[in-house]
């Protein structure tokens, strides 16, 4: 793939998302503004500051000055819906800390298929592997919100590891319960109806929403590549549990009316 600022492109849903590569952060002068927290904000960070690091799942054993020496050491990166974090295959130079927003995570095949890994919402670490291993980013990841990210140079998040080894099994761990999903998500996707797993997806999202609201990511088509099917195979299924009265669906919007029943056909075709 691609990696020039001018030529990133990643296909999604029929329509280009453009945006800059990995080289935004080899200027020498920014690393070192950063390392005496001087912060590249486009906006500001506002009510934003080192504490919000903690909410990540990766840095959660980091005690507050660790979190506070991060914050120092990273760069502040704001990205506009639509627009590409990194493409797969750019150098993993750095961690991407998202702290506001939802990012997508697409590969594009040879046939010019979107295969789509996931969405990942604030706040978390984005393509942990990708910097451990140092093989380049696994995925091309495109903000599908406004977001606010930190940017950590590998190395120092290689150094806080080696020095802090609590850190270091709490990382391991993380990656471990990553991979079990995986495993979980490519079971389901080998052996599971479209509508069972649509019905599985929308509880698993309800259940971290503040209502029985879930919202679509983007469009039907966003959501058949999150779940490996067709847009014509998601909308027949979406319109089936709609029919049984177990959802309604409004635009990007779909409300989950009978939760128990949900539960029961996510199972239906278990076995």
């Amino acid at each position: 793939m691609k990696t020039g600022k001018e030529r990133a492109v990643c296909w999604t849903g029929g329509e280009a998302f453009r945006g800059p590569g990995e080289g935004e952060f080899h200027d020498e002068h920014a690393a070192n503004d950063a390392a005496c927290g001087v912060s590249h904000s486009v906006s500001g960070d506002t009510a934003q500051d080192w504490r919000s690091l903690g909410k990540i799942p990766l840095l959660a054993r980091l005690t507050d000055d660790q979190l506070r020496t991060v914050w120092a050491v990273s760069l502040s990166r704001r990205y506009v819906a639509r627009e590409v974090l990194r493409n797969m295959g750019d150098p993993a130079t750095h961690l991407l800390l998202l702290l506001r927003g939802r990012v997508a995570a697409t590969v594009t095949t040879s046939a010019g298929r979107v295969i789509r890994f996931g969405d990942f919402v604030a706040s978390c670490a984005l393509d942990k592997v990708a910097v451990i291993d140092g093989r380049g980013h696994t995925a091309t990841l495109t903000a599908l919100t406004s977001c606010a990210v930190r940017i950590l140079p590998r190395d120092r998040f290689h150094s806080l590891l080696d020095g802090a080894p609590s850190a270091r099994r709490h990382v391991l761990r993380v990656l471990a319960d990553q991979v079990r999903r995986q495993q979980t998500q490519s079971a389901a996707a080998a052996t599971q109806h479209t509508e069972e797993r649509l019905a599985a997806w929308l509880l698993e999202e309800a259940a971290a929403a503040s209502d029985c609201g879930v919202r679509l990511p983007g469009t039907q088509e966003s959501l058949a590549e999150l779940l490996g099917v067709t847009r014509v195979t998601i909308n027949r299924a979406l319109m089936r549990l709609r029919r049984d009265g177990l959802i309604a669906v409004e635009r990007r919007k779909v409300d989950i009316l009978a939760p128990e029943l949900l539960k029961a056909r996510a199972s239906r075709w278990c076995g």
